[in-house]
Parts: C-alpha cells; sequence; structure tokens
C-alpha cells in the first residue's frame, strides 16, 4: 500500500527548500521509514513580513495579490494582508511572531516582488469559471492571475490567455478541459472547491420596505400569495430589484418563496419556481440563499437573495405576486444593490500547494464531474474550500466527499494561510483535567458552539465570540478543528492558552475534517478514523461532534452504528460522541462508547430555556437525565450563554462536555 508520504512525492509535492519550502523532522539513525507528510503542509515560518490592508480593493485587485502571494510565499512567507473591514487579519498579525513592515499602497507590493513570478494569466471577464482555471494555471506556472489591463499596468508578461478559450454557459467544458490538461501536473495531495466570484454590497442604497412578518414563525402557517406593488420603483433606469431577508435573524427561519408572479399592467411578464431555469434570468443574488424541499428558495439569519425584473416602456403599475412565508422582510430599489467580482480567498494556499480549484454544484452533470475529481486522489485526501448552494450544497457535497473516502475543510474564507500554517506556535496535546463531579438525580445539559469544522470560523467569527468578556461564566464546549494544529497553529494555541476552566475544546464534525463516517466505503473508515486519532492526540482532544449522512426515504439523520462507532473506539481517544440530531432523542452506547444526539432549541436564552423546560415535563426526578444542548455559533453569543445560564435553576445543572460523559458512563454502567 502506498504510504501518503510516498502518495506526495509521486504527484509532484516536493517537501524540499526547493519546493514547498518544509522543514521535516530528522528521521533517528538506522530508521526505516520516513515521517508522514504533513496533511495540510505549511511553507516555512515567517520573519518578516510586508503587510497592507486590501480590504477596499476591487475583487480583480485582491485576486492578483493573493496570488501573488502564494507564488511568494511558497518560497518563504513574505506576504500578509487584511483582506475584510472587519480586521481580523489584524488581528492575528502578531501571532505570526514575525517583523512587520506596513505598506499603505498594497498594489506597490505587485512591483516589489514581480521577479519572483513568471508573469500572467489572463482570466475572461466574460467566463467568471476561468477565474478557477486561472488560479489552478498561476500555481503550476509561478504566476498571478489577472485581466488584461492589470497585466499591461504592471508590466507582467503574459503567460496564457483564457480569453475567448471557454463558454460562460459551458461550465462542465471548462472544468472538464482543466481535468484532462491540468489536473496531471497538479499536486493530487489536496483539492480545493472555490466560488469564481463573490457579490459586494453597494454603498448607500435607499431601500423601501414592502412588507414584513413581525411574528416568530417557523411552520409555514403564515403562506400565502402576497401581492406586492411596485410602481413606486418603475421611474428607475436600471429595473426594480425585490430583497427577501430574515425580518428575526436570530434563530435561522427566515424568507421562503415558492413561486413568482410578474405583472405589468395587469399582463404576466414572468412567472417561474425557485431553482428552475425560468428563475435564471431574474436572480440577480442568488448567493445567501438556499433552494429548499418544497422548491422554494429560503435565506436565514442575515443572508438575502434579490430579484430583478425590468417593465415594458409606458408600464403604469408593476406587480409581483408570491407565494410568501416564515419570518420575511421584503424592501425594494432602483438602484443595483451589489455588484460580482472575483472571489479572492484561500488562493494563496491553492497557489502555494498547486492545487486544482474548481466550483461544481453536488447533483445533476456537476455533480457527476465532482465525483469523477474525487475518484482520483487517496483516501483521507482533504478537499478545502466549499461547496455552492449552502445548505444543499453541504449535504450533497459533504455525502459525495465521503462516498469517495475525502473529507472536507471548510475553507473558503481562510485567509493568509501560507503564513498561518507555518508559524511556529506551541498546540499542547494535554488533556484538560476533568471537573470532580457526582452522579445525582439531576438533568445534566452540556452546551455546545458549533461550526468549528469550519477553520475560517475559527480564524473569524470564534475569534470574535472568544473575546466577548462573558466567555467562561458558564459551562460550554467549543468545536474547533484539529486540523488547525498543521493550517493554524498560532489560532489553536491561542484558542488552548486562554481558555477559562469553564471552557473546552472538542474536534468539529466529525474529527479531522468535516465528514459522514456512514459514507464512507467500509474498507477507508479506519483510515479516516486513524488520521482522526492522530490529530486528536497532537491536541489533547477528546469528544468529537459529529454528523452522518441523511435517510433518503425521510431526510432524517441515520444514527452511527456499531461499526462505525467501533472504529472510532479503536483508533481515537474519544471518550464519547455527540452526533447532530435537532430533537435530542438519540441516546445509544454501540461498541461501548456513548452517543447522544444534540438538541437544537428555537431562539435565543429565554426561549431555549422553555424549551428545555418542555422537553423534561415527563422525567420523573428518580434517575439522572442527560441533554446535549446545540449553541448556534452566528446567531448567539457567550453574553447569551450566560443568560441562559442564569435562567436554568433545579433541576438543571450545566457542565462540560468531559464532566456530562463522565456522568453519562457511569449512568450508562448502572443501568445496563
Amino acid at each position: 500500500m502506498v504510504s501518503r508520504r510516498e502518495f506526495l512525492w509521486a504527484n509532484g509535492v516536493v517537501l524540499a527548500a526547493g519546493g514547498l519550502g518544509l522543514t521535516l523532522p530528522a528521521s533517528p539513525a538506522g530508521a526505516a521509514t520516513r515521517a508522514p507528510a504533513p496533511l495540510l503542509p505549511g511553507f516555512g515560518r515567517a520573519t518578516r513580513l510586508d503587510f497592507a490592508d486590501i480590504s477596499t480593493l476591487h475583487g480583480n485587485d485582491q485576486l492578483l495579490l493573493a496570488t501573488l502571494q502564494g507564488v511568494v510565499n511558497r518560497r518563504r512567507p513574505r506576504l500578509y494582508f487584511n483582506y475584510t473591514t472587519e480586521g481580523y487579519d489584524n488581528t492575528w498579525l502578531t501571532s505570526t511572531g514575525a517583523a512587520v513592515t506596513r505598506h499603505e499602497r498594497p498594489l506597490d507590493l505587485v512591483a516589489r516582488y514581480r521577479g519572483e513570478v513568471r508573469g500572467a494569466i489572463l482570466h475572461d471577464p466574460d467566463v467568471p469559471d476561468s477565474v478557477n482555471v486561472a488560479t489552478t494555471l498561476a500555481g503550476l506556472e509561478n504566476a498571478v492571475a489577472a485581466t488584461a489591463e492589470q497585466a499591461e499596468q504592471y508590466g507582467l508578461r503574459t503567460i496564457t490567455d483564457l480569453r475567448g478559450r471557454f463558454k460562460a454557459d459551458d461550465i462542465l467544458g471548462l472544468y472538464r478541459w482543466q481535468l484532462d490538461n491540468l489536473f496531471p501536473r497538479c499536486t493530487h495531495a489536496l483539492l480545493s472547491g472555490l466560488p469564481p466570484t463573490r457579490t459586494v454590497k453597494v454603498d448607500d442604497v435607499r431601500w423601501r420596505e414592502i412588507a414584513r412578518e413581525t411574528e416568530r414563525i417557523r411552520d409555514s402557517s403564515n403562506r400565502e400569495v402576497r401581492t406586492f406593488d411596485l410602481s413606486q420603483e418603475l421611474s428607475g433606469e436600471d429595473g426594480v430589484y425585490l430583497r427577501f431577508q430574515d425580518s428575526l435573524g436570530d434563530d435561522g427561519w427566515g424568507a421562503s418563496v415558492g413561486s413568482v408572479v410578474v405583472k405589468a399592467d395587469g399582463a404576466q411578464i414572468a412567472s417561474f419556481t425557485p431553482g428552475t431555469d425560468a428563475e435564471t434570468p431574474y436572480l440577480f443574488d442568488g448567493l445567501n440563499s438556499s433552494i429548499g424541499g418544497d422548491q422554494n428558495r429560503f435565506s436565514d439569519g442575515g443572508g438575502y437573495f434579490i430579484y430583478r425584473f425590468t417593465a415594458p416602456a409606458g408600464t403604469q403599475q408593476l406587480t409581483v405576486e408570491v407565494d410568501l412565508w416564515n419570518q420575511f422582510l421584503v424592501t425594494a430599489t432602483t438602484t443595483a444593490p451589489t455588484r460580482v467580482e472575483p472571489f479572492p480567498y484561500f488562493r494563496d494556499y491553492t497557489v502555494a500547494m498547486r492545487a486544482m480549484v474548481f466550483w461544481l454544484p453536488p447533483s445533476g452533470q456537476t455533480g457527476d464531474l465532482l465525483d469523477e475529481i474525487l475518484s482520483k486522489v487517496k483516501p483521507t485526501t482533504p478537499y478545502a474550500g466549499w461547496f455552492s448552494n449552502d445548505v444543499a450544497g453541504e449535504w450533497g457535497g459533504v455525502d459525495r466527499a465521503s462516498q469517495h473516502a475525502v473529507e472536507v475543510v471548510p475553507a473558503d474564507y481562510y485567509m493568509n494561510a501560507t503564513v498561518h500554517a507555518g508559524v511556529a506556535a506551541k498546540v499542547s496535546s494535554k488533556v484538560r483535567p476533568r471537573p470532580p463531579a457526582t452522579l445525582r438525580n439531576k438533568v445534566y445539559l452540556t452546551l455546545t458552539v458549533g461550526e468549528g469544522d469550519n477553520i475560517q470560523y475559527c480564524q473569524r467569527r470564534m475569534r470574535q465570540l472568544w473575546d466577548d468578556p462573558a466567555r467562561g461564566r458558564v459551562p460550554t464546549n467549543w468545536t474547533v478543528s484539529p486540523l488547525l494544529a498543521e493550517i493554524g497553529p498560532a489560532l489553536l494555541s491561542h484558542y488552548q492558552r486562554t481558555a477559562t476552566a469553564n471552557d473546552l475544546l472538542i474536534a468539529g464534525p466529525s474529527g479531522a475534517g468535516y465528514t459522514y463516517p456512514g459514507s464512507w466505503p467500509e474498507q477507508d473508515l479506519a483510515a479516516y478514523t486513524e488520521l482522526t486519532g492522530q490529530f486528536l492526540r497532537r491536541t489533547g482532544m477528546d469528544l468529537v461532534y459529529a454528523y452522518n449522512h441523511r435517510n433518503p426515504e425521510d431526510n432524517g439523520w441515520v444514527a452511527f452504528d456499531e461499526r462505525i462507532v467501533r472504529s472510532y473506539r479503536k483508533n481515537t481517544p474519544l471518550r464519547g460522541i455527540i452526533q447532530s440530531w435537532e430533537s435530542g432523542d438519540l441516546q445509544i452506547h454501540p461498541a461501548g462508547l456513548p452517543v447522544i444526539g444534540n438538541f437544537s432549541p428555537q431562539g435565543k436564552a429565554q426561549e431555549y430555556r422553555d424549551t428545555l423546560v418542555k422537553k423534561i415535563e415527563g422525567w420523573d426526578g428518580k434517575s439522572p437525565l442527560f441533554i446535549a444542548g446545540a449553541v448556534n455559533a452566528w446567531n448567539w453569543t457567550p453574553s447569551d450563554i450566560a443568560e441562559l445560564g442564569s435562567l436554568l435553576t433545579e433541576p438543571f445543572e450545566i457542565v462540560r462536555g468531559d464532566t456530562f460523559f463522565h456522568l453519562l458512563d457511569q449512568h450508562l454502567d448502572r443501568t445496563g
């Protein structure tokens, strides 16, 4: 059987100063085998960094700089950027330990480092997905991805011109060409799925409120066809933009649209169902939305989707009939509210790794091509990035990857990876001491903040939550990716060092990378649990939050079976597993390892507390009761957790996950 290291060598990932710039530990004298290669390798330690804030630059300029960063940092990390206005990249800059030179004119760095690139790969503005092909070629050719205008402006010779090479409506043909012609030259140690474009909000757009649901409605009980008069917006020269949002963005039940009919002076000019070809001409911005099981388009939390309608000249009245439900906020404007530009994030790492970059929705013909790509790599090869169509894309994409023994590393917004992967930060392998506890007839609740498999969440949103002064008031489990030990050791080290006695880091779904273990080929599952065991021991984690595939008959989660849990028990140090379950009514003990389903109440603290009280109504108090409670990382903060803690009195006791499973084990031993 070919080892991972042998596989990396065979496929062009040179682990030496002239290749990826890795420094590997020396083998003991007489050792028969070499140390295994990193799963997510670094490129050496940064000692000096040229830093610039590029958050206000256009996507074309950010793409140029990100691909430059990949080529330059492959040899030795020297470029570091702040990519977004939130400033998270600034927050982590000091953790690199490097001397920093700040540059007020970011694009001057192109001239400074021009001698380290061979030239430019020109992407085609008329074919958005050519950005991904240009990124792949940039890695292979030691080049940057640029527009023709940028290449001329910065004196970059053209290596490959992709303009006119592909058709915008033939995405399959574009990625088929890349697979046939570029993948043989790429590393096979990493696959990357990145959206070719992003949508950027335009400043100072004025919206008129059309309709709003003020009640918390999550059961479609307010579903009806509503007619909106958009005649006030007919004065706009660029059409009418109709936006649908979540009116109550803290609980994840936003606007849901089942059909749309548009009429101009009573005559129908458009009619469509979401997710169909008929919708496409009118969907101006659907990136932050998903297609649901009722052929509905929905968006929750801070997301939205926008339709654009153009009425015939001379129209006096424009109306839109919308089949609409849940917590909706509908607004309209006559100004284009967003613009589309290249998506620049994580491309420094893919360029440095010489990875193939693509964006294939995991269904239909694009799903078939995704399957073909996934089948060409070895088991436990990471797929870094994400999938299209948000929720549905996540389920379909992760499941397809799992079927091919590939784990997913959500990384599409992970920035400066080529620097962070090389930081010499100490990651502790010590398991946290478990607080003492005595089993009593109480309701034991352990609270788990999700999303930790998502390394950009660990870099961005989690840091924001972590800095909340209320953190530590209530025992809380924080999911993180153990893969940060390689691709972000300073991040993981920070969370380890600053954790309070009430904070416990546990592995995010479902271990060393996001996956559905039940979908793995039987012969490959051990490779994943062995990999997970290695990373858990490196990071001192002994609990995992896990997902599994869904039952195609009822779309419900499938519980871990004896085979899956036995593999975890054999190959990892786990003391327990919390499995995604929503209703929380799963409590099993396969292979002698406790597995409990999480419980996901809606709303904030008071509603969460009321739902818990209702859940235990049938409990007689004569034996302990165990509940694993989910905390929404995007809508909750430690302050909300602290408020919940203050509301939960007897018989509830909130405990850390390690204490929770220690007590649950005792209870299961007593009850057999």
